[in-house]
């Protein structure tokens, strides 16, 4: 039977697991930041809809690793990895994925690293987000955008961490599960519902 203590231990493949999933989506990433630098027409703050895919590794690597950290340590590789890239951003990037981060792993750590269902994905992609836009509108778009606008930017971050990375983590991980790719995780061997 497996103790607390073991459940939290880190093994060997969940780190490589854990850094596959940072590195692919550092991958992801790069063209993200490209679609994103795009869209700098588009009307700020709306091209925020888009901002989940960035929240990602934040959400999925504590619902595919179920460890304390794994969204923490997911998402900052992969800000490290596409800073290495040739991020637009520069070493910037690094902070942010730290903060999306931890925001990330709030999500889980609210249940004591227990409950990896939908409505703790949904969680921690909002609060991930909520990390993103204070850290965004503190150091890209503070002199930018109305008071109006910083809001409604907030709130298009907070949103599409919820959907796109919450809930689009929480589907990605229920298609990888079924695959069998994920039988040595806790998150494979489970067949539960919402």
């Amino acid at each position: 039977m497996e103790t607390r203590a073991t459940a939290t231990r880190w093994r060997t493949v969940d780190i490589v697991v854990a850094s596959i999933i940072a590195v692919a989506f550092a991958a992801v990433f790069y063209a993200w930041n490209n679609l994103w630098n795009a869209l700098e027409s588009f009307a700020l703050p709306w091209r925020a809809v888009i901002y989940g895919v960035w929240l990602i590794p934040a959400v999925l690597g504590p619902l595919v690793i179920r460890k304390p950290g794994a969204g923490l340590y997911t998402e900052l590789v992969a800000a490290i990895v596409s800073a290495l890239f040739g991020s637009a951003w520069g070493l910037t990037v690094v902070v942010s994925g730290l903060v999306q981060g931890i925001g990330g792993e709030f999500g889980f750590a609210a249940t004591g690293y227990r409950n990896y269902r939908l409505g703790n994905a949904l969680i921690a992609g909002a609060l991930s987000g909520a990390g993103a836009a204070v850290f965004d509108l503190s150091v890209y778009y503070g002199d930018t955008f109305s008071a109006g606008q910083k809001w409604t930017y907030a709130a298009l971050v907070v949103a599409s961490g919820a959907i796109v990375a919450g809930a689009g983590s929480w589907a990605l991980q229920r298609a990888l599960s079924k695959t069998g790719v994920l039988d040595r995780f806790p998150s494979g061997r489970e067949r539960v519902a919402v």
